[in-house]
């Protein structure tokens, strides 16, 4: 195990928190994601949730080569994947109207308690995802379960601006 793949796959060591090391690294997703947005936008997330899964991928193989566990709890950069997914619309919408996107907050509120939400339960294609047992199904889970927390904000966000402004 390298100092690299360690710091990429627990997220610069956030992994190691306890409790529930899966929560910590989803709520540290939140900054930095909201880092990528303020510097670079929607592209610049996107990318970010690009390159984490990328490089989480990578890292989570060499982490996990030649254990029997491969998906230790403090390996969380597949949290921190699935957050940004689930921070996506925010970054899209606060574009679109050109609004300082902390002032989305309920949609933050949102994305978190709905990705952490998909990520425990593992409801249809998250479970298969991580019933996989490898390094792809343990960032996969993950961004299906950010996925799925998109939607999530994407229709709360609609509800709130189109149908109780009214």
């Amino acid at each position: 195990m390298s100092t690299l793949t360690h710091s990429i796959a627990t997220f610069f060591w956030i992994g190691h928190l306890r409790p529930a090391p899966g929560t910590w690294g989803s709520l540290a997703a939140l900054p930095v994601g909201w880092a990528l947005h303020a510097v670079g936008g929607t592209p610049l997330l996107l990318l970010g949730i690009i390159l984490s899964f990328t490089l989480g991928w990578w890292a989570t193989a060499l982490e996990t080569k030649g254990k029997d566990d491969h998906d230790p709890s403090e390996i969380v950069i597949d949290e921190v994947a699935g957050q940004w997914i689930a921070i996506l619309p925010l970054s899209i919408g606060a574009t679109h109207v050109t609004a300082d996107i902390l002032t989305l907050w309920p949609g933050w509120v949102s994305a978190f308690l709905l990705f952490r939400f998909f990520d425990i339960l593992k409801p249809g294609p998250i479970g298969w995802a991580d019933r996989r047992g490898d390094a792809l199904g343990v960032m996969l889970d993950d961004i299906i379960a950010g996925i799925f927390a998109a939607i999530g904000v994407a229709i709360l966000a609609g509800a709130a601006h189109g149908i109780l402004a009214i």
